[in-house]
C-alpha cells in the first residue's frame, strides 16, 4: 500500500498542497487563499457545478477509462478534507480563479516533484538493502546523513518541503552511493559515513566532521 503524504509547495504567493498517493491537489486551500488575497468571495460550487466543468470532468473520466468521479474530483470532510482535484482539473480550476495563472500552474504541475520523491524512496530502499552487507549499520542514521548532505540540516518532514531540484539531487546521491557499494568503492559502514562526510563538507564548504 502506498503511503499518502501531503506535500506543501509554493505557487507564486500561494501554498498548494498535493497528495503523493494519487497526485491530487487541494483546491479548497487554494480557493481560500485566493479569496483572502483578492478580496473576492468565489465559492467552490460555482466552479464544480458549471456546465463547462462538468463537460471537462466527463472528458477526463473518458480519457482515463473510468466511471469513478472521485478519481478526478474528490470532495470529503474531516481531517485533510475539502475538494481535491486531478492535476488536469486543478489547472482548469486555477485558470477559473485567474486566467493569468495558466503558465505558472502548468509549469507547477509539470515539474514532476512527486515522481522525483518516489524515485528517491526507491533508491533509499535499495541503498539500505546494500548497506545490509555491512556490520553495525545504524539504519536510523542513513536518512539523517543523506539529509545533511543535500539540505545541510536534518529535521522531521524536511524532504516533504524539498524543491524538485533538491529531490532530484537526493535521488542522485542515493543512486551514486548504491553504485559505490556495488562496485566495491564503499567497503563498510564507517567508509560510507566517511564518503558522505566528505561530500557534505564539499557541498557546504565545511571542515569535514562527524555527521551523526
Amino acid at each position: 500500500m502506498k503511503t499518502n503524504v501531503n506535500l506543501t509547495r509554493k505557487l507564486n504567493d500561494f501554498e498548494v498542497t498535493q497528495r503523493t498517493k494519487d497526485g491530487m491537489f487541494n483546491a479548497t486551500s487554494l480557493l481560500s487563499q485566493w479569496n483572502k488575497s483578492s478580496g473576492q468571495k468565489k465559492q467552490m460550487v460555482h466552479y464544480t457545478d458549471n456546465e463547462s466543468t462538468q463537460e471537462f470532468i466527463s472528458a477526463l473520466l473518458e480519457d482515463q477509462n473510468s466511471k469513478q468521479r472521485n478519481s478526478v474530483l474528490l470532495q470529503s470532510r474531516g481531517k485533510n478534507g475539502g475538494t481535491w482535484m486531478h492535476p488536469y482539473l486543478f489547472i482548469d480550476f486555477a485558470m477559473w480563479l485567474n486566467p493569468s495563472f495558466k503558465l505558472q500552474v502548468i509549469k507547477f504541475v509539470y515539474d514532476e516533484l512527486i515522481q522525483h520523491r518516489k524515485l528517491s524512496g526507491t533508491f533509499y530502499n535499495k541503498l539500505c538493502s546494500l548497506l545490509s552487507r555491512f556490520k553495525d549499520v545504524d539504519y536510523r542514521e542513513v536518512g539523517k546523513i543523506l539529509n545533511y548532505v543535500v539540505f545541510g540540516e536534518h529535521e522531521k518532514e524536511l524532504r516533504n518541503q524539498a524543491t524538485p531540484e533538491q529531490q532530484e539531487d537526493l535521488q542522485q546521491l542515493e543512486r551514486d552511493a548504491c553504485n559505490y557499494i556495488e562496485n566495491g568503492f564503499i567497503a563498510n559502514w564507517e567508509h560510507f559515513k566517511l564518503i558522505m562526510r566528505k561530500e557534505w563538507a564539499k557541498r557546504h564548504n565545511k571542515v569535514p566532521s562527524v555527521l551523526t
